[in-house]
């Protein structure tokens, strides 16, 4: 058996890479990275996976919603922890809108009069459902109050491609209550989409063909959704603002300006409730019409039908419209040589109701990351960079904890924020990472360095192996030379928002999963019993996120150099920039056909008076748009950053550091402070969430939501717009490698 600093040096030389004998990181001189990596290995060896269930345990004993006791009990206990840790941990809190509901009804009137049960059942087997009376109902927070009765109709997914079925068969929502299932798009756009097409109320459920026994057994047999499992969540318009609806762009603080609720735009325009597949059975069954198409089919015994209900159903809903306080819990350890440069880290710890999986999964690794992160400075570590790590609250409703504290901080963050680190919900399988593309090569460099538990493999050669048996031919080759592995672009969705998409933080979302079964999303199921039978059961994936992200934190906070990458940057807008030229393409020419169908009289045959169908109408072909301007910014984006990453080469291998302060700046150029159309909080230009597809990204979102939308007499605008922001960061691009190159 190898001696253990002989495989400790073995391994060093796999995972870390050497050059000329010498340890080889980005951004660290020579000298400083085989120490880097000793301290690395320290930090790795210190996560405990039964330390990590017991901090899930605990925190998932009790529901722990915004404004309830075990949520302000939690904080508290998380700061007494990371205190103990011999680190400095506060609370900062904020008060802010969260509505809660004091009337749900919902029945099905008739002769098959039905009422639904709205509520979940408690199980024998799994002692927290049975908390009822701290738990929340199953409801929608932010949507609007109403009592409102009309026929129901079932609209699939409820985009706005699936609103265009309903019109083309003759059937108007108007006046109607409409019933669509989860997914495809974010919750909050479902009752936006609705009301935009003359809907009174929405119903969402949980079809058990995406999340119910079509999948595996249900709970407690199996993992996934029992009948009566309802979907709790907010419908806080996300994609038009996160944070707290009364306080757009500034922090909830004491004397700041709220916002009158009669005037606030991201609460629903109908009111809109959550309803389990048991309770939307008889609703399914309650329309008359044509069979839907084959893609609208779910997996309940009844068919789906595009039509109206026989009879009509009624919605009450009713809420207290209060404010409540949210407990941040921040971390701060102070940088020895840059303490006005941050890295941030965070993950939320409130949930729908006892969350195991969502977010407790994340915020337990995180609080074994702050007490290795105490042991090394214990042991005479300190970070070169101040590191600030956080313990979100309000994240379920709305991003409510993070956003709050990065508008009341805006302007240190600013100037101080290197990057963002997010975690949330955590699982079994595979690693994945999605965000900002200047940071891709550093979280490339990290997993290579993290071992995966069930393959001992590497979890980038892990990811890699995946990624490739799932690609089509042509993709195969790039996954198996590229040296790293593509990440993701981020929308919306968890407590990253604030930071990227508002501020232009290089910011990064992590985690694992992709072998766990899912199911029990926001209902009362999601809690420790669950969670311990079918997901990470023995938290071995719980203890490499905390390998893994505390890892990528040390590599941040101790670079030299701030490790970002362009080149990655730069190659992945050049691919967003051909995506939005070909996404026009193909709607000219899709309108093209369409207007010679009808011209031809194809479409003849779908008129039909007695359905009050129309035939469809002819639309204007968008004119040839002028793309050079985007196609030069990426050149230019593509020439400097080049240039830049030559010259970061050289100028860490001289010993020099002094363009940190410069490199904030560069991701900052992502930013236009007038935002995006209609929804001003966003203002990335190269990042954002879709405004019809909620957390999903745009990339290019203002170029590419104009194509999509078919605003074509806005879209020269938006490329020149949209070129702007990239040749800014072009320009600070070229201001690092003047301070690269000076000599």
């Amino acid at each position: 058996m190898k001696s253990l600093p002989l495989v400790l040096a073995l391994y060093a030389s796999i995972a870390f890479g050497l050059e000329n004998g010498q340890t080889v990181l980005r951004g660290y001189l020579p000298e400083h990275a085989a120490t880097e990596v000793q301290w690395e290995q320290k930090f790795r060896a210190l996560p405990d996976a039964a330390r990590i269930r017991e901090y899930a345990r605990h925190l998932s004993a009790r529901p722990h919603h915004v404004g309830s006791p075990y949520d302000k009990e939690n904080a508290e206990w998380l700061a007494e922890q990371l205190r103990s840790y011999g680190l400095d941990a506060k609370i900062e809190t904020f008060d802010t809108l969260f509505p809660t509901p004091k009337v749900r009804k919902l029945e099905l009137l008739g002769a098959n009069k039905y009422v639904a049960k709205l509520e979940e059942k408690a199980l024998k087997e799994d002692p927290t459902t049975a908390q009822k009376s701290e738990q929340l109902p199953t409801y929608l927070a932010y949507a609007r109050d109403g009592d409102v009765t009309g026929p129901v109709v079932y609209a699939n997914y409820g985009t706005p491609e699936d609103y265009k079925v309903l019109e083309e068969r003759g059937i108007s929502v108007k006046g109607a209550i409409v019933l669509v299932r989860y997914g495809a798009n974010f919750r909050s756009v479902k009752p936006r989409v609705a009301a935009e097409h003359g809907a009174i109320g929405v119903l969402l459920f949980s079809d058990p063909q995406d999340d119910g026994y079509a999948r595996g057994d249900t709970y407690p047999k199996g993992p996934t959704r029992p009948a009566d499992g309802v979907q709790r969540g907010t419908v806080n318009d996300s994609p038009i603002q996160v944070g707290d609806p009364q306080t757009p762009g500034y922090g909830a603080v004491p004397g700041a300006k709220l916002v009158p609720l009669d005037q606030l735009t991201v609460l629903t325009k109908i009111p809109a409730l959550p309803i389990s597949y048991e309770d939307a059975l008889p609703f399914l069954q309650a329309i008359e019409g044509e069979i839907a198409p084959e893609s609208w089919r779910g997996a309940l015994p009844v068919p789906y039908k595009t039509g109206v209900s026989t009879a009509p159903a009624h919605l009450v809903l009713a809420s207290n419209w209060d404010r409540k306080p949210l407990y941040d819990v921040i971390v701060k350890i102070s940088g020895a040589e840059f303490p006005d440069q941050w890295v941030i880290r965070g993950n939320h710890h409130d949930a729908w109701v006892n969350g195991t999986a969502d977010p407790v999964s994340g915020t337990s690794p995180e609080l074994e990351e702050g007490r290795a992160l105490g042991e090394l400075l214990k042991q005479g570590w300190r970070p070169k960079r101040t590191i600030i790590y956080a313990i979100w609250d309000g994240e379920e409703e709305g991003l409510l904890g993070s956003t709050e504290w990065v508008e009341t901080h805006a302007d240190e963050l600013r100037q101080h924020a290197v990057a963002y680190l997010n975690t949330d919900g955590n699982g079994r399988g595979y690693f994945h990472a999605s965000g900002s593309h200047s940071l891709e090569h550093a979280v490339n460099e990290v997993a290579k360095d993290i071992v995966d538990p069930e393959t001992q493999l590497s979890v980038w050669k892990r990811e890699q192996l995946v990624d490739i048996s799932r690609a089509k031919p042509d993709q195969r080759v790039e996954l198996r030379t590229r040296p790293d592995l593509r990440i993701g672009a981020l929308g919306t969705g968890s407590d990253y928002t604030a930071f990227l998409d508002h501020l232009g933080i290089a910011s990064l979302n992590l985690g694992y999963g992709g072998e766990d079964e899912g199911g029990q999303y926001h209902s009362i199921y999601d809690d420790f019993y669950w969670y311990t039978h079918f997901e990470d059961t023995n938290f071995a994936y719980g203890r490499i996120l905390a390998q893994t992200v505390g890892s990528l934190v040390l590599r941040l906070a101790d670079a030299d150099v701030i490790p970002f990458k362009y080149g990655n940057f730069a190659d992945t807008v050049s691919g967003y920039v051909g995506e939005v030229k070909k996404l026009a393409e193909i709607q000219r020419a899709e309108l093209k056909e369409h207007n010679t169908e009808i011209t031809e009289g194809v479409y003849t045959a779908l008129h039909d008076p007695k359905k009050h169908r129309e035939a469809p109408k002819s639309e204007a072909l968008p004119p040839y748009f002028n793309f050079a301007p985007l196609e030069q910014a990426s050149d230019n984006l593509n020439a400097a950053a080049a240039a830049f990453d030559k010259a970061y080469e050289r100028y860490v291998a001289s010993g020099r550091t002094g363009v940190n302060e410069q490199l904030l700046l560069v991701d900052r150029a992502q930013i236009d402070e007038k935002g995006l159309p209609g929804r001003p909080w966003y203002q990335n230009l190269i990042y954002a969430p879709g405004l019809y597809s909620g957390y999903g990204v745009k990339t290019l979102p203002q170029v590419r939501e104009d194509i999509e939308l078919k605003q074509w007499s806005d879209m020269d605008a938006a490329i020149v717009r949209t070129s702007s922001a990239i040749e800014r960061e072009v320009d600070q691009l070229k201001k690092a490698t003047q301070i690269l190159d000076n000599k």
